[in-house]
């Protein structure tokens, strides 16, 4: 009877471990058929191929309409691993039609064996005859994917346009909607405006058979999407203007940028050395890169918006306009210049004219005593107690015209000049200074700073008669009324509009009178110019020449700085003065001068 019962419960005991087992098992096929998609999704990889459809990215195209940067298409080749011929597969013959090395190909292929499954490029940039060539081959496990590489049709504006590179693994991480294999821009406007160049992807469902030839669209295409172009951009750059502009910059280290007063529109950008931006294209842009990096004129630098100079002679525009202001100056002040400024032991050179001057003259002759003379009465201006107090009030007029600060371009990588603050000097000084220690500020020297940019941009407050634009690269965008509102705001100095007028009339007499800017005269053209010289301690001194034209209704602000280009008038002059000319009268009738600027070689240009 016990052994029956004992029996019975073994049985029973048997039965529900038999059951809990079905159970177990019941429940995980449940869970696998109806809940996890992990393995319907391997399922269907072995039928189903995602191929990413690459948009092409937006134009770019100068004022006038003329192509800036263009997208032509290429091929991306792509291998899975998985569905590979190893046995029959021809290497030579592979290496042959797609011009892969065989190097190349057995590192990738190791690649793709990591990842059997997932698809692998093999190589980039295929052109269509390469294509052709390889789908009359019909290698297994390898396909193309169509996409566009861009093309410069002027090849002009390597800093300015920018680049386009693949997005690295720090990009992916901070910006989750690229995948490894998409492209970005770099710098330029092509990173400026990357969300509107780049477009949006698509994507084409395949079906496959098991040894990876392309039956037919899944679902007759249910599930594709089209790629989107990006959005076209119409930039302010004159391109022939920009073409001269690199031409006369050969051979010489600075920038120029020229503005339309009236808008804030930039007509050209010129940063010199340059690169052709098409050999950051293609197969050889990552040798072409270094190079370029390793260059020790550093032509990927953007100096016209990056670079940090002393603005020179150039700044004394700014000292009488404030002096103006505060009172602490008359357009008829005479003031003494015995071959520049004496104060004790401390003098400021300056060169031979006629003395004493006012402030007309001064201007036009570029004198160094009379701004120096102007700057002390500012900082010692009695209303203020000190010269340090009057240091702050000078400071805020300086950084109102837009020194000191990023204007806010619509270039991402904008410096910010220098204009040091009082706590600079009490550091350096140990608090003991006054309007004489920082005299070299008077005629622009000493710590300030300031890109060619913010030059360009005070020739346009200048020519506007205290006010400015925004400067900006971009005139209209597809699809939109407007750009941002931002670039359509005036910015107001600190100095009132009628105190311009006696520092225009100077900057003219200077061009068509007297003074150190004659050769940039054009008659019936009413320019007007300030050159400067910016004292280089160690070489020679800098290049730099400020201008706007016509004189009334100005179409015109550039600025232009050569490294160790020796005096505004010997360098950058010439160089401001036959862009105008061509922008204003579509020629240039003076071709010494344009022969002498071409063939004008500096003793400090590097050679690579």
């Amino acid at each position: 009877m016990i052994d029956n019962r004992e029996g019975f419960a073994r049985m029973r005991t048997l039965q529900i471990l038999v059951f809990c087992v079905f159970a177990v098992l019941a429940g995980r096929l449940f869970y696998i058929q109806l809940v996890y998609s992990r393995y319907d999704e391997l399922a269907r990889t072995n039928t189903l191929r995602r191929v990413v459809q690459y948009p092409a990215r937006g134009e770019v195209f100068d004022r006038n309409g003329e192509y800036l940067v263009q997208s032509r298409a290429c091929y991306d080749l792509m291998v899975v691993y998985k569905e590979l011929d190893r046995k029959g597969f021809d290497t030579a013959r592979f290496c042959a039609v797609t011009g892969v090395t065989p190097n190349r190909l057995r590192r990738e292929l190791a690649n793709a064996r990591m990842s059997p499954r997932v698809p692998t490029a093999i190589a980039k940039y295929l052109s269509k005859e390469d294509k052709l060539r390889f789908d009359e081959c019909n290698f297994t496990g390898f396909y193309t994917v169509y996409r566009t590489i861009r093309e410069y049709p002027r090849k002009i504006g390597g800093n300015l346009l920018g680049y386009v590179g693949e997005v690295n693994a720090n990009i992916v991480k901070h910006n989750p909607e690229y995948r490894p294999g998409d492209y970005i821009g770099m710098s330029g406007v092509e990173r400026s405006y990357e969300k509107l160049l780049k477009g949006r992807k698509g994507v084409k469902v395949q079906q496959v058979d098991n040894h990876g030839v392309v039956k037919d669209s899944y679902m007759d295409g249910r599930y594709d999407s089209l790629p989107e172009t990006g959005t076209y951009l119409v930039s302010t750059i004159d391109a022939r203007l920009q073409l001269l502009g690199e031409e006369l910059m050969r051979g010489k280290v600075g920038a120029v940028v020229a503005i339309e007063p009236a808008t804030g529109e930039i007509l050209m950008m010129v940063s010199s050395p340059s690169y052709d931006p098409d050999e950051l294209l293609g197969r050889e842009r990552g040798n072409n890169y270094m190079r370029l990096l390793r260059d020790k004129r550093h032509p990927l630098f953007n100096r016209a918006v990056t670079a940090k100079y002393p603005p020179g002679s150039t700044f004394k525009l700014v000292q009488g306009l404030i002096g103006l202001q505060e009172g602490v100056l008359k357009p008829s002040d005479l003031h003494p210049c015995n071959m520049g400024y004496h104060a004790g032991k401390l003098k400021m050179a300056c060169h031979a004219h006629t003395s004493p001057l006012d402030l007309r003259f001064a201007v036009a002759t570029s004198c160094n005593a009379y701004f120096c003379y102007v700057f002390r009465d500012i900082l010692e201006n009695p209303k203020y107690g000190s010269s340090k107090k009057g240091f702050e009030v000078w400071r805020d007029y300086v950084e109102s015209f837009g020194f000191g600060h990023r204007l806010g371009s619509d270039f991402l990588d904008e410096g910010t000049g220098y204009v040091p603050e009082r706590t600079f000097y009490d550091q350096r000084y140990h608090g003991s200074w006054n309007a004489l220690t920082l005299l070299s500020l008077s005629i622009g020297q000493g710590e300030l700073g300031c890109t060619p940019l913010q030059l360009a941009n005070l020739a346009c407050i200048v020519a506007n008669r205290g006010y400015y634009y925004i400067p900006h690269i971009i005139k209209k965008i597809e699809g939109r009324d407007s750009i941002d509102r931002r670039f359509y705001e005036r910015h107001y100095t600190k100095v009132d509009a009628k105190h311009f007028e006696p520092i225009v009339e100077g900057m003219w007499n200077g061009v068509n009178v007297a003074g150190t800017s004659r050769l940039a005269e054009l008659p019936g053209l009413d320019v007007c110019g300030k050159t400067g010289t910016a004292e280089n301690p160690n070489e020679r001194d800098h290049s730099t020449f400020l201008s706007f034209a016509p004189k009334d209704n100005p179409r015109i602000a550039i600025s232009v700085y050569v490294e160790h280009g020796g005096f505004g008038a010997a360098t950058a002059l010439p160089i401001a003065s036959l862009l105008e000319e061509y922008y204003l009268t579509d020629t240039i009738r003076r071709p010494e001068l344009l022969q002498y600027v071409k063939n004008l070689q500096l003793p400090n240009y590097v050679q690579p």
